[in-house]
């Protein structure tokens, strides 16, 4: 296959990408064939996938927004993935004019269309990072000139921990991160559980062993302890379209419980 025009030298077109499955998921269209049958084969295994990856989308937006309505003006979007639609920037912005952002992504399409879509806007950035390593995003230079880590910041890990597997501490690399920031600082968190559609959910999973990054399902305990000492705020960890819905009958109509997520506060 040819690379397209569009695609950074390098991409490997016989792997999938989890950044460019979620793009395919939510109707982007910077993404491979080799994604796209990759995210077939995960729909014939949970059909609602693709709803599943809008509820975490409309997820972010909450919590961003409710983030921005207790000042929060800087935020941290650790796997950030490609660039869709309701970014951090276009959401925070309109409510607090001159709120930074800076995302971080280690898949090179993600990163290019970041730098594409952001390189107008100087209270934006991209960073070429790996969450695996929290102390060169924390010194970066990217990180440094744009967030004042010594005010509260807005940390997101939105469907990027299921990515971390356990031999590479994710704990560990939250805690850092987690570490790093002011009192009155807010942690966002969304996560893939083994509970409800627990079979289809492993068979999922096990599908992304031949994927760039395999996915690692979590017990809804596990997905606390991500919280360390932070204080949830209400309604605590819940599956992701019961924390705080736009509408009373949000929650009961979407059935797709395969992630939880939560908010907490330093």
């Amino acid at each position: 296959m040819t690379t397209p025009d569009w695609a950074p030298p390098g991409i490997d077109l016989t792997v999938p990408s989890p950044a460019r499955v979620y793009d395919y998921l939510l109707g982007g269209a910077h993404n491979f064939a080799v994604d796209r049958e990759f995210a077939e084969k995960v729909l014939a295994v949970i059909p609602t996938i693709a709803t599943a990856a809008q509820t975490n989308r409309a997820f972010v937006q909450r919590a961003v927004t409710f983030m921005a309505q207790q000042g929060i003006d800087q935020f941290l979007d650790l796997g950030s993935g490609i660039p869709t639609m309701s970014n951090v920037h276009e959401i925070v912005q309109p409510v607090l004019p001159g709120a930074r952002v800076l995302y971080v992504d280690h898949d090179p399409i993600a990163v290019a269309h970041s730098e594409l879509i952001l390189r107008d806007n100087p209270s934006t950035a991209i960073l070429m990072g790996d969450l695996r390593r929290p102390h060169d995003i924390l010194t970066s230079p990217q990180l440094l000139d744009l967030l004042d880590l010594s005010r509260p910041i807005g940390l997101l890990l939105a469907s990027v921990l299921p990515f971390v597997p356990d031999a590479d501490d994710p704990y560990q690399a939250v805690a850092a991160l987690r570490n790093a920031a002011a009192p009155g600082s807010f942690v966002a968190i969304t996560h893939v559980i083994d509970e409800g559609r627990t079979a289809d959910t492993r068979k999922a999973a096990g599908l992304y062993r031949n994927a760039a990054d395999s996915m690692q399902v979590r017990t809804r305990e596990q997905v606390t302890s991500f919280f360390g000492d932070w204080d949830l705020v209400e309604p605590g960890l819940v599956w992701t379209p019961q924390w705080r819905p736009a509408w009373p009958d949000e929650a009961a109509r979407d059935q797709n419980n395969i992630a939880v997520a939560g908010v907490a506060r330093r």
